[in-house]
């Protein structure tokens, strides 16, 4: 659940056995003003921000949606985002995969919190969703993994603008195999009231042109639910993976829905990120 207005949030003696992951690239990754960062995300989110069709709905359990500042990726993951606009009351439980960059993970990484923060306040962890995955022994806490990582925490904001009341449980993938992300999303898999995001960047730091024939395999490979993509491809290729075993066990589709990289916004041509929107039902 969402508190907006984390510039009032409660002091933790007030909160008592909440423990809270604080922001650590608000004013960096995106705005740090609660105003300003919403009112950037309802930008990228309403019907003149782009053309993705948010009535569109034959495809909406899942979306990969990259991670950048949101000046360079912020306009792609809203074609991914603007898919859930209808189903804003419905959606109650996101389960957030990413890729760590700042500590190495061996298996799945939870953190031992109870809350995340942004600028626009508090979102709930779902503990008992937690505690059910604790039952593999790749999967344990780590705070440290999650404090100053940034691919989870900047999809929150979108999450917080367009959901009216959801939990969040926020998986680091680190070394562990697609088959066992997919049995970790199998357990998680609920009904219509849960979907899922993995939050990854494609290509990294080649010249525009090699990076967008190198994105197109990857994004063809994405399409076919192959779970054979490299760290090479997509900072985040163990989540996908991991998804798209899970979406090829079920026979789901999976949908293209928009392609741009850095040099897009940056100008420079030179050493551009991939960032790719996909939508998984």
């Amino acid at each position: 659940m969402t508190t907006p207005g984390s510039d009032h949030l409660p002091n933790m003696g007030k909160l008592g056995m909440t423990k809270v992951r604080s922001a650590a690239v608000a004013g960096t990754f995106y705005p740090d003003q609660p105003h300003h960062l919403q009112s950037a995300v309802r930008t990228y989110l309403s019907p003149d921000g782009n053309n993705a069709n948010p009535t569109n709905l034959s495809t909406n359990k899942a979306l990969i949606v990259p991670h950048a500042g949101y000046r360079y990726s912020g306009g792609t993951a809203s074609y991914g985002y603007r898919r859930w606009i209808p189903l804003a009351d419905q959606i109650r439980r996101v389960i957030l995969l990413g890729p760590p960059h700042r500590e190495p993970v061996h298996g799945i990484a939870l953190p031992d919190q109870t809350h995340f923060a942004t600028p626009l306040g508090l979102v709930e962890l779902d503990q008992a969703a937690m505690t059910r995955i604790e039952q593999f022994d790749f999967v344990y806490r780590s705070n440290s993994a999650h404090q100053l990582e940034h691919s989870l925490e900047v999809q929150l904001p979108f999450l917080q603008t367009l959901l009216n009341n959801f939990t969040l449980v926020p998986l680091l993938i680190g070394e562990c195999s697609f088959q066992l992300v997919a049995q970790v999303l199998d357990l998680l898999w609920g009904d219509d009231e849960t979907v899922i995001i993995c939050s990854s960047d494609l290509s990294h730091f080649h010249p525009d042109q090699q990076a967008r024939d190198l994105d197109q395999n990857t994004a063809d490979l994405i399409s076919a639910k192959q779970p054979t993509l490299t760290s090479q491809q997509a900072c985040g290729c163990r989540s996908i993976n991991g998804l798209l075993e899970a979406a090829r066990q079920r026979d789901l589709t999976v949908e293209k829905l928009h392609y741009s990289n850095s040099g897009d916004n940056s100008g420079d041509l030179n050493r551009v990120v991939g960032y790719g929107a996909f939508a998984v039902g």
